[in-house]
């Protein structure tokens, strides 16, 4: 069976703006299925951002839930996503679920997997999918070298990613918290 392969998402602050990026395009095994995929979402009350990387369907599970757990928890990305973790690594179905999670709000940067992890970086991008370190190092370097501000900046990394990785396009949509 072909693997489905996807995406490159990228977080990034810079100078009090978060955004994040993320590409359009949807791939099975060699076959480009989809190039203008929307893979990043709003969530409570536009607060917070998500992004995904992985199975589709997965990942729309996954926000179901994650929307679920920011409603109970007013917001708080932060606990929302240490129980979505919990629950995703202990519940037999979840635990098949293959995808990433790239969340941000005003405060945190969060990336949350299905083996419990919930990781905050120490640096003010983020990324994750098959481009994800191509898009990371290119981020990192225009954040220490130019004077681009943060959408520019995902815009920009994300172009560098696409290409290098050929399971991302130039299909780029950059959201901004407000």
């Amino acid at each position: 069976m072909a693997k489905w392969r996807s995406t490159t998402i990228l977080a990034v602050r810079k100078a009090g703006r978060s955004v994040m990026a993320g590409d359009g395009q949807v791939s099975l095994g060699q076959t480009i299925m989809k190039h203008k995929a929307t893979k990043v979402r709003p969530m409570y009350q536009d607060k917070v951002l998500v992004g995904f990387s992985g199975a589709a369907a997965d990942a729309f599970n996954l926000f179901e839930r994650l929307e679920g757990k920011l409603e109970s928890y007013n917001g708080n990305l932060v606990r929302a996503a240490v129980e979505l973790a919990k629950d995703w690594r202990t519940d037999k179905i979840l635990r098949r679920l293959e995808a990433l999670l790239l969340a941000m709000d005003k405060e945190h940067t969060l990336i949350i997997s299905g083996t419990g992890d919930v990781i905050e970086p120490d640096e003010e991008v983020a990324a994750i999918g098959s481009g994800g370190p191509y898009a990371l190092a290119a981020a990192k370097a225009l954040v220490a070298h130019s004077s681009l501000d943060a959408a520019d900046i995902a815009r920009e990394a994300m172009k560098i990613a696409a290409s290098i990785c050929l399971y991302t396009n130039e299909e780029i949509l950059v959201t901004e918290l407000k």
